[in-house]
Protein backbone atom coordinates (compact mmCIF):
# COMPACT_ATOMS: atom_id res chain seq x y z
CA UNK A 1 0.00 0.00 0.00
CA UNK A 2 1.49 3.36 -1.09
CA UNK A 3 1.58 6.00 1.20
CA UNK A 4 0.28 9.39 -0.25
CA UNK A 5 -0.31 11.36 2.98
CA UNK A 6 -0.74 15.15 2.49
CA UNK A 7 0.48 15.41 5.77
CA UNK A 8 3.17 13.11 8.60
CA UNK A 9 2.83 12.96 11.89
CA UNK A 10 1.95 16.06 14.32
CA UNK A 11 0.15 17.73 11.11
CA UNK A 12 3.43 18.97 9.89
CA UNK A 13 4.04 19.22 6.24
CA UNK A 14 7.31 17.98 5.21
CA UNK A 15 8.28 20.95 3.14
CA UNK A 16 7.66 23.16 6.69
CA UNK A 17 10.67 21.00 8.24
CA UNK A 18 13.13 21.33 5.74
CA UNK A 19 12.58 25.22 4.73
CA UNK A 20 15.14 27.28 6.40
CA UNK A 21 14.45 30.06 8.80
CA UNK A 22 15.37 32.82 6.64
CA UNK A 23 13.27 31.26 3.49
CA UNK A 24 10.49 30.54 6.02
CA UNK A 25 9.85 33.77 7.46
CA UNK A 26 11.34 36.40 4.82
CA UNK A 27 7.93 37.07 3.60
CA UNK A 28 6.90 38.31 7.22
CA UNK A 29 9.33 41.02 7.15
CA UNK A 30 7.95 44.46 6.62
CA UNK A 31 10.16 47.12 4.84
CA UNK A 32 9.84 49.74 8.06
CA UNK A 33 11.57 47.30 9.59
CA UNK A 34 14.34 45.94 6.68
CA UNK A 35 15.29 49.94 6.72
CA UNK A 36 15.70 50.34 10.35
CA UNK A 37 18.23 47.24 10.58
CA UNK A 38 20.15 48.45 7.06
CA UNK A 39 20.46 51.73 9.26
CA UNK A 40 21.70 49.91 12.61
CA UNK A 41 23.92 47.71 10.82
CA UNK A 42 25.54 50.74 9.09
CA UNK A 43 26.33 51.85 12.48
CA UNK A 44 28.19 48.99 13.17
CA UNK A 45 25.56 47.49 15.45
CA UNK A 46 25.68 43.79 15.91
CA UNK A 47 22.39 42.08 14.91
CA UNK A 48 22.72 39.24 17.09
CA UNK A 49 22.40 41.17 19.90
CA UNK A 50 19.57 43.62 18.31
CA UNK A 51 17.87 40.87 17.68
CA UNK A 52 17.92 39.25 21.62
CA UNK A 53 17.37 42.59 22.86
CA UNK A 54 14.56 43.32 21.00
CA UNK A 55 13.43 39.72 21.86
CA UNK A 56 13.59 40.30 25.70
CA UNK A 57 11.61 43.47 25.10
CA UNK A 58 8.45 41.81 23.15
CA UNK A 59 9.06 43.23 20.00
CA UNK A 60 8.76 39.86 17.30
CA UNK A 61 8.96 42.43 14.45
CA UNK A 62 12.06 43.75 14.77
CA UNK A 63 13.33 40.84 16.24
CA UNK A 64 12.96 39.19 12.96
CA UNK A 65 14.12 41.75 11.20
CA UNK A 66 17.59 41.39 12.86
CA UNK A 67 17.47 38.10 12.97
CA UNK A 68 17.30 37.59 9.36
CA UNK A 69 20.59 39.51 8.76
CA UNK A 70 22.42 37.58 11.83
CA UNK A 71 24.46 34.21 10.99
CA UNK A 72 22.59 32.50 13.80
CA UNK A 73 22.42 28.57 13.55
CA UNK A 74 18.41 28.21 12.44
CA UNK A 75 17.95 26.51 15.87
CA UNK A 76 18.91 29.81 18.02
CA UNK A 77 16.72 31.79 15.41
CA UNK A 78 13.39 30.13 16.22
CA UNK A 79 14.34 30.20 19.71
CA UNK A 80 15.10 33.64 19.64
CA UNK A 81 11.70 34.60 17.65
CA UNK A 82 9.86 32.31 19.90
CA UNK A 83 11.13 34.54 22.74
CA UNK A 84 10.07 37.27 22.00
CA UNK A 85 6.84 36.30 21.28
CA UNK A 86 6.69 35.06 24.66
CA UNK A 87 7.83 38.10 26.19
CA UNK A 88 5.06 40.05 24.08
CA UNK A 89 2.59 37.85 26.04
CA UNK A 90 3.66 38.81 29.28
CA UNK A 91 3.97 42.41 28.77
CA UNK A 92 0.12 42.05 27.66
CA UNK A 93 -0.67 40.42 30.47
CA UNK A 94 1.50 41.90 32.92
CA UNK A 95 -0.65 45.24 31.02
CA UNK A 96 -4.17 43.46 31.39
CA UNK A 97 -3.73 43.54 35.64
CA UNK A 98 -2.66 47.22 35.06
CA UNK A 99 -5.79 48.08 33.19
CA UNK A 100 -7.71 45.60 35.91
CA UNK A 101 -6.67 47.34 38.84
CA UNK A 102 -7.15 51.02 37.17
CA UNK A 103 -10.25 50.22 35.67
CA UNK A 104 -11.95 47.74 37.92
CA UNK A 105 -12.87 45.64 35.37
CA UNK A 106 -11.40 42.57 33.19
CA UNK A 107 -9.59 42.70 30.42
CA UNK A 108 -9.87 39.33 28.91
CA UNK A 109 -9.16 40.00 25.50
CA UNK A 110 -5.74 41.21 25.87
CA UNK A 111 -5.22 37.01 27.74
CA UNK A 112 -6.48 35.81 25.14
CA UNK A 113 -4.02 37.99 22.68
CA UNK A 114 -1.39 36.94 25.08
CA UNK A 115 -2.54 33.56 24.75
CA UNK A 116 -2.00 33.44 20.85
CA UNK A 117 1.07 35.01 21.13
CA UNK A 118 1.81 31.75 22.80
CA UNK A 119 0.64 29.27 20.41
CA UNK A 120 2.71 31.69 18.19
CA UNK A 121 5.96 30.42 20.14
CA UNK A 122 5.51 27.08 20.05
CA UNK A 123 4.61 26.84 16.69
CA UNK A 124 7.70 28.72 15.65
CA UNK A 125 9.54 26.38 18.27
CA UNK A 126 8.38 23.15 15.95
CA UNK A 127 9.54 24.78 12.76
CA UNK A 128 5.91 25.55 11.90
CA UNK A 129 4.61 28.46 9.45
CA UNK A 130 2.24 31.10 11.56
CA UNK A 131 -0.55 32.79 9.57
CA UNK A 132 0.91 36.10 7.73
CA UNK A 133 -1.66 38.11 10.34
CA UNK A 134 -1.05 35.76 13.49
CA UNK A 135 0.65 38.03 16.15
CA UNK A 136 -0.32 41.57 15.53
CA UNK A 137 -0.08 43.36 18.45
CA UNK A 138 -3.19 45.14 20.17
CA UNK A 139 -3.26 48.83 20.64
CA UNK A 140 -2.61 49.45 23.86
CA UNK A 141 -3.29 53.15 25.38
Amino acid sequence: MARNARYTAGNRRPEESAVDFNTQYQPRKDDVFHEIVRESLQQGLDPTEQARAYAERGKPDFALAYLLVTPLPDAEKRETLARSYERRADHTEEQARAFDRQFHRPFPLLFKEAGKDRVIAKQIRAGRRIRPDAGRPLPVV
